[in-house]
């Protein structure tokens, strides 16, 4: 039970980003007692503990009450049709491997700080200068993402199952993981990315996140959490930030009356979604909401292939759209483990949903 506790109160005053001095002072305790409760080797009276969870803004049975398992949670959705759960339940065997690959090539990934009290766009501010994005374009956020401890996974979710993404935090293992709708066109899955991310970054502590696509609507949002808000914003400030969409225009588009092509031009630099774009430049007083409307009704497949041809990138996911796509850093660990011996070509090859001789081969092996 003190273990319980002491794990529990640890968190607790984490999350509330206080030092143990600065929780000691706080309750009238000395730094050394809340250390010796957060150990497990002492256990606090009844007024103590009452005093702990009145700052720390907790019920007293938040710090013996074991959490359930992440995924337990999940599953418990009452929304979650039988396809969703299928699928779901395919993401969790997919956590279950990757950590286990994670320990046989002793390539654990260190969890991202966690940000509290702070608004969204200083957040994503803060995020990129941290990682060293600056205001430069993200080229690949779902690497970006995996090297900064969420790891990521896209695989098709039926349409009627009503899921664009899905966030968990493993807590015992300390892994974080995010599922991606990989039926949604590529810049809806770069923004899911940076949505999920967002839930990393503050919420992983309070429970798995299944994500509408209604979030993604203006119209819809105020009817979700305010998490969800608060996520969406982060995601258009960390995909597309302001300054860097303000020094494009000012030194090379040179007018704020932007044209249709302006935008389609700035939506391809930032590799995001036409709609996400429109919405940032309205945000900013580039677009007036009349323009807006107009532009947001504008076919844009066949108009930015006419103009401006189809990216690359567009063009390879379009090809895998509906189909699962392991991380590229899966893959790696996955290959790592057989070259040290941990798994079984076999196992790659199941692992990789890839033949197994032809693996060989690539690896430089004989059958």
């Amino acid at each position: 039970m003190e273990l319980i506790l002491g794990t529990k109160l640890k968190k607790a005053r984490e999350n509330a980003g206080l030092t143990q001095d600065a929780l000691a002072k706080a309750v009238g305790l000395s730094s050394e007692f809340i250390c010796l409760l957060e150990s497990g080797k002492r256990t606090p009276s009844l007024e103590t503990l009452t005093n702990l969870s009145e700052y720390l803004k907790k019920d007293i049975s938040y710090f013996f009450k074991e959490k359930d398992s992440a995924f337990n949670l999940l599953f418990q959705g009452e929304k979650l049709d039988k396809k969703a759960k299928r699928e779901l339940r395919r993401f969790q065997k997919y956590c279950d491997e990757y950590v286990q690959l994670e320990e046989l090539t002793e390539r654990r990934l260190r969890l991202a700080p966690l940000y509290t009290h702070i608004s969204a766009e200083r957040m994503a501010e803060e995020e990129r200068c941290r990682i060293g994005l600056r205001n430069e374009p993200i080229r690949d956020i779902f690497s970006l993402l995996e090297v900064n401890g969420c790891r990521i996974i896209r695989q098709p979710i039926p349409e009627e199952s009503q899921i664009s993404g899905v966030f968990i935090f493993l807590e015992k293992m300390d892994a974080a993981f995010a599922l991606i709708n990989s039926s949604q066109s590529p810049g809806r899955q770069a923004f899911t990315a940076a949505h999920e991310y967002c839930h990393y970054l503050k919420d992983r502590n309070e429970g798995p996140v299944v994500d509408n696509p209604d979030i993604f609507v203006d119209e819809f949002l105020s009817l979700y959490h305010p998490r969800e808000k608060f996520a969406q914003t982060f995601a258009t400030r960390f995909l597309i930030p302001a300054s860097k969409v303000k020094e494009i225009i000012e030194k090379d588009i040179r007018t704020n009356k932007l044209k249709y092509e302006d935008v389609v031009y700035l939506k391809r630099y930032f590799g995001v979604s036409f709609l996400a774009m429109l919405r940032t430049l309205k945000d900013l007083g580039y677009l007036l909401t009349a323009r807006f409307e107009e532009y947001r009704k504008i076919d844009l497949e066949p108009y930015e292939a006419s103009l401006f041809g189809s990216l690359i990138q567009a063009k390879r996911q379009k090809k895998k759209k509906g189909e699962t796509i392991l991380s590229d850093r899966f893959r790696s660990l996955a290959i790592k483990a057989y070259q040290k011996k941990k798994i079984s070509a076999e196992k790659l090859s199941m692992i990789l949903h890839q033949d197994k001789d032809r693996l060989l081969r690539a690896l430089g092996e004989s059958k």
